[in-house]
């Protein structure tokens, strides 16, 4: 059974930082990309930041370039989100998930998913 789960979510003042991690298990962790979604209240979920297996060629959402970072530990089957400079507009529950196609920012391409862990950035 694939399980992804994330923690590291919190309450930060803005500009402040957290790290979200993402632990793996049930199928072997490097042979997919992963990447990180959030979703709003009210609004869809919006692509965040991609990685491939190897821990190469890391994508980001204009929104958060030079600010977050993605990066993975396929020894610990650990995918993580570094995130700096926080703004109240990256409040959010925070999402992982896995994907087998060829980099792409659609939520519909990535196939399992965690239960999310919640950011708030109060300002």
């Amino acid at each position: 059974q694939v399980q992804l789960v994330e923690s590291g979510g919190g309450l930060v003042q803005a500009g402040g930082s957290l790290r979200l991690s993402c632990a793996a298990s049930g199928r072997t962790f490097s042979n997919y990309a992963m990447g990180w979604f959030r979703q709003a209240p009210g609004k869809e979920r919006e692509f965040v930041a991609t990685i491939n297996r190897s821990g190469g060629l890391p994508y980001y959402a204009d929104s958060v370039k030079c600010r977050f970072t993605i990066s993975r530990d396929n020894a610990k089957n650990t995918v993580l989100l570094q995130m700096n400079s926080l703004k109240p507009e990256d409040t959010a529950d925070y999402y992982c998930a896995d994907r087998e196609v060829p980099r792409t920012t659609n939520p519909l391409e990535y196939k399992y998913w965690g239960q999310g862990t919640q950011v708030t950035v109060s300002s």
